[in-house]
């Protein structure tokens, strides 16, 4: 029998357990080696406990049908099991009845019953599954919260919560009766910005709310005296590995994403018929959405076929060139880069708002047209005349003679040490190497040792090597040691990682990756290799194995959508440019360190991010800065690109970097 207190009643779960409140829905579920809840906690410090009470505990939700929104809290009845307990709700003209059974594994059933004469209409149903997905500060992330993998794609749907430092055992979902087809954000906003995930709720279906999302959502309906059923069955896995192992898919892709004209082959489970068939072949630019049924089920994975990757560059940089420069300016700061809003066609200039300012991440479209002049590729004449006149803008508006780089134009923001490195880079690759150099010395006297901004090991060591060949073997020693010192500095703070512009992101641990693979490179004994390897697996916590080419092994980001896009939509991003600090981690990572097939699979992994990054560009060199994932964020229509083309061109930048990868 459970264990019973006055609030709560406890089941051993595996070698973990599940709490439950006197209302049947669950209040914790502890991780078997730590007895933390990979759960959000009520009444928390901070935001946590600000968003996080009962009404959005584990197992309560909502439903649209026939058209009229219903949610379900209290219930009828309770029921209480040995091993587990059952639950019954009145929802409009259906009745909800839960079971939850609790020992090895922790199975539910949600059984939706339709009493009525008349059939009903399932426009929504979502059940809360309130994962830590939560940035308290980068040691609270490592030792209690999760990354939650979430795929919604019919019948082979499944969540893998896994905890951040990718060492320790994940909790797996899978779905075992019915289908999901979406998942939902709640909880998001001003208040509780980028370092909380939200509410995650699982959906049957979205159609009410968001009926577009992944090609389509279906509209179930319950015919009079039936009962539509939904199975999920939760473990403890050891690792990613032996999660995938314990599914059966019954639709598999092992490539998602080619160049236009590509075959793509699928693997389809005995008895399920595929549409379209395998090898799939697009024959023009675009997602494709392959189905498989059997018996009444269905199941969806998603691919991408995209233009050859000159083409998709020469075009961006066209339209770059064209469209997304304030050419009515009346000094050298018409020759910068600015978002572009699709929607009216024109040029965004509101420097009030940072992340729409003509600096910062913008100096992307910068490198886009360095990285094509320095192939051949494109306009050589119109790519020299942007690219000077660029140089110009950097020089007499962003970058100071003494190497500061300025936030903004007007001078009217402290300099952001993310910038350093970006401007060096373009500085360097103008040929403008004593400025380069003057830009990376003030930034590490500005602070930059406690700062892991994007970018720095390469920049650094190629401005290093640009000044030894002129001869200034002392400046470059000094940069060396300025890196070496800051590797030193942030592996003695181990999991203490200093919060940046979000607590803790990927885009912290892709640049220590990257900075501690730039410092083995010139003193190999500095860096041990268990500490990349532990750091590694940080990394690879961020990302899941989700048949969609937007999900597949891209890290999670859940803010860009808010600060960089027109719409100012919170929620996960799939995939956001940053991912592809993540690829070049991977791309780079030295033979030796892993077993081969560990080092292949990174390799793939960096190559899909890749890929990914690639549904961002239109055939007409159109781009967005962010799709916003889930079906809905607060209520608001998601799942969708966002009507700004802003920061995107580094995936560009990084896919043409690595270009011998993408074949």
């Amino acid at each position: 029998m459970p264990d019973v207190e006055q609030t709560t009643r406890t089941f051993p779960f595996g070698a973990g357990a599940v709490e439950m409140a006197e209302d049947g829905s669950v209040r914790a579920v502890r991780h078997p080696s730590t007895g933390h809840s990979v759960l959000l906690v009520e009444d928390a410090d901070g935001v946590e406990g600000m968003v996080h009470g009962p009404a959005h505990r584990w197992g309560k939700g909502f439903a649209v049908l026939d058209g009229l929104g219903h949610r379900f809290d209290a219930p009828a009845e309770v029921d209480w099991r040995a091993d587990g307990v059952r639950v019954r709700h009145r929802l409009g003209p259906l009745v909800l009845t839960l079971t939850r059974t609790v020992d090895d594994s922790w199975t539910e059933t949600h059984e939706l019953h339709n009493p009525g004469g008349q059939p009903v209409r399932i426009g929504s149903f979502a059940v809360s599954t309130p994962w830590r997905d939560l940035y308290g500060s980068a040691a609270d992330s490592l030792t209690r919260a999760v990354h939650a993998h979430l795929w919604t794609g019919g019948a082979d749907a499944w969540v893998w919560a896994v905890p951040m430092n990718g060492a320790d055992a994940g909790l797996g979902l899978v779905l075992t009766e019915g289908e999901l087809w979406a998942y939902s954000v709640q909880s998001r906003d001003a208040h509780t910005s980028s370092n909380l995930r939200g509410h995650l709720y699982l959906h049957l279906t979205d159609h009410a709310r968001s009926p577009h999302t992944l090609g389509g959502q279906p509209e179930p309906e319950v015919g009079p005296g039936q009962t539509l059923r939904l199975t999920w069955r939760c473990r403890w896995y050891a690792d990613a590995e032996a999660f995938a192992a314990d599914r059966s898919p019954a639709l598999e892709a092992p490539v998602l994403s080619a160049e236009v004209g590509t075959p793509m082959e699928l693997r389809v489970a005995d008895g399920w018929t595929a549409t379209p068939p395998s090898p799939v072949v697009a024959d023009r630019p675009g997602l494709v959405h392959v189905d498989a049924t059997r018996d009444g089920r269905r199941t969806r994975v998603v691919l991408h076929a995209h233009p050859p990757l000159r083409q998709l560059a020469e075009r961006r940089a066209s339209f770059l060139v064209e469209r997304q420069r304030p050419l009515e300016r009346g000094d050298s700061r018409r020759w910068a880069f600015v978002p572009y809003d699709h929607r009216s066609q024109l040029t965004v200039l509101d420097l009030a708002w940072s992340d729409w300012s003509d600096t910062r991440e913008r100096v992307g479209s910068a490198l886009l047209l360095q990285e094509l002049r320095r192939r051949g590729w494109g306009e050589a004449a119109v790519l020299d005349e942007a690219l000077a006149g660029y140089l110009r803008f950097v020089t007499e508006h962003v970058v100071t003679p003494d190497g500061t780089v300025r936030d903004d134009t007007d001078g009217r923001r402290r300099p952001r040490l993310y910038n350093f490195p970006w401007f060096a880079r373009f500085l360097l690759d103008a040929g403008e190497l004593d400025l380069a150099a003057a830009v990376m010395s003030t930034y590490y006297r500005s602070g930059g040792g406690r700062f892991l901004a994007f970018e720095l090991g390469p920049v650094v060591r190629d401005v290093g090597a640009a000044l030894r060949r002129h001869g200034r073997d002392a400046e470059a020693d000094e940069l060396d040691a300025h890196l070496v010192a800051q590797a030193a500095t942030f592996l003695e703070l181990g999991a203490e990682l200093p919060g940046h512009e979000v607590n803790y992101e990927q885009s912290m641990v892709a640049p220590l990756l990257d900075l501690l693979l730039s410092v083995r490179r010139i003193a190999p004994d500095r860096v041990p290799d268990e500490a990349l390897r532990e750091r590694l697996r940080w990394l690879r916590a961020f990302a899941g194995d989700q048949p969609d080419v937007r999900l597949r092994s891209v890290p999670i980001r859940h803010w860009d959508g808010y600060w960089f896009g027109g719409d100012r939509l919170w929620g996960d991003v799939f995939p956001h440019y940053w991912s592809i600090l993540s690829a070049g981690v991977m791309l780079d990572w030295p033979d030796g360190l892993l077993p081969e097939e560990e080092t292949a699979a990174l390799r793939r992994a960096g190559t899909e991010v890749l890929r990914a990054n690639l549904t961002g560009f239109g055939e007409d060199g159109s781009a967005t800065c962010a799709f916003v994932y889930p079906s809905c964020v607060n209520g608001a229509p998601a799942h969708r690109a966002d009507p700004l083309a802003n920061d995107q061109d580094w995936a560009l930048v990084y896919a043409l970097r690595h270009a011998d990868r993408l074949g």
